[in-house]
């Protein structure tokens, strides 16, 4: 029988904020967007600001009507990634068979690694959240189970700090009373829907015949049951042998709304800069390039096309630049665009962005992002200006 774990890094944004600042420790301390930049809602809080009631995704104003000393924080996405990878060379201590879901969980199958190790997966799942108190400096909760669903719902199950054990014997009298929307998969309006036919709980949910779930969830419903049927497992990916994301996307909200093509081409100019750095980082090129633009009445219009190969900055913005030309007619105010490349493959070596012809100048460039974060150096047409300081990434 397989053992996995879940380790999930508790208020993970917030607690890295608070990482040096003793004095932060004993506030209610929340990650938020900057309300004059028009992303003015809570992205993350730590367990003080929780216990007012503060919410990931309420407005600030709205959190500091419960919570009025409230300290609220810029993000730093650099310092995310960094304490991320500080908690993935702990996790590699114990098996190579590590896979990261975002930056703060991962799961880990620890199988083979019992008998070597000789301790239980109870045991190395508490070692973990020692190593990481103490070896980093924030705290993780781990789930312990026979697969991925159940390790996941252990380490929701009780936080912060903690190691939760659901074993194959009895995982349905620890688990099937629980509401249905504990589990991953159950949005709000399948919720809804379940509720209306009396659906409420997860054993409800396994109760139901596979037709029914069918027809409502389709395939991955039916994959969801078996699942929490205990029937079907999913491995857990080396982490050596990753495979690269199906897309690589960045969107920003603009600070004013822009119009203009010369100023929406600033834009695209630095999220296509953003894609093709994560890009060179994994090795991969693409052939599918869209471009999504949100206008200040909230219309979404997205095109997308296929190319030969995406390989390099320069043809990333060119070949967005033509798509956006295709279909827009800059006659509308703009508050969001985004700009997303897929059908990724592997390729030795992913072309250097050429921002000058000068490969020196580049490589420092791609070392001072590295250190200092990715919002210190820019393009120098990037209009940095129209941005927010959230960008967001999608995989």
């Amino acid at each position: 029988m397989k053992v996995i774990l879940h380790s999930d890094a508790n208020n993970f944004f917030a607690s890295v904020e608070c990482l040096k600042n003793e004095e932060l420790k004993k506030c209610p301390v929340a990650v938020t967007g900057n309300p004059e930049k028009r992303n003015g809602i809570i992205l993350a809080k730590n367990e003080i600001a929780k216990s007012f009631g503060v919410k990931t995704g309420e407005a600030i104003w709205e959190a500091k009507l419960k919570c009025p000393q409230l300290v609220c924080l810029a993000p730093h996405y650099d310092k995310y990634e960094r304490i991320s990878k500080e908690l993935h060379e702990i996790y590699l201590d114990y098996t190579d068979f590590v896979e990261p879901l975002g930056l703060d969980e991962c799961f880990l199958d620890v199988t083979n690694s019992l008998a070597y190790l000789k301790m239980s997966g109870k045991e190395i799942a508490d070692e973990i959240r020692a190593r990481v108190k103490r070896e980093i400096g924030i705290t993780v909760s781990v789930g312990v189970s026979f697969s991925k669903i159940f390790a996941k719902l252990g380490s929701d199950l009780k936080k912060p700090d903690a190691t939760t054990v659901i074993p194959k014997e009895n995982f349905q009298a620890l688990t099937y009373h629980l509401p249905l929307n504990s589990i991953i998969g159950i949005g709000g309006k399948l919720e809804k829907r379940f509720e209306n036919m009396n659906v409420l709980t997860i054993g409800d949910f396994c109760a139901l015949d596979e037709s029914i779930v069918r027809s409502i969830f389709g395939k991955t419903g039916v994959e969801l049951r078996l699942k929490l049927l205990g029937e079907f497992y999913e491995p857990v990916a080396c982490y050596f042998n990753l495979t690269p994301p199906k897309s690589i996307g960045n969107g920003t909200t603009t600070l004013k709304d822009v119009k203009k093509r010369s100023d929406l081409k600033k834009v695209v100019a630095f999220l296509c800069e953003k894609v093709a750095v994560r890009m060179s980082r994994l090795s991969v090129e693409a052939r599918t390039i869209s471009v999504t633009v949100k206008t200040n009445t909230f219309e979404k219009f997205r095109h997308a096309k296929t190319v030969t190969a995406l390989n390099s900055y320069e043809n990333i913005f060119e070949n967005a630049m033509i798509l956006l030309d295709s279909f827009w007619n800059y006659d509308k105010e703009v508050r969001a665009v985004r700009v997303r490349v897929s059908s990724l493959y592997k390729v030795k070596k992913f072309q250097q962005l050429s921002m000058f012809d000068d490969e020196k100048v580049t490589k420092c460039v791609e070392k001072i992002k590295t250190k200092f974060g990715e919002d210190k150096i820019f393009i120098a047409s990037d209009g940095a200006s129209f941005l927010n300081t959230k960008h967001i990434l999608d995989d």
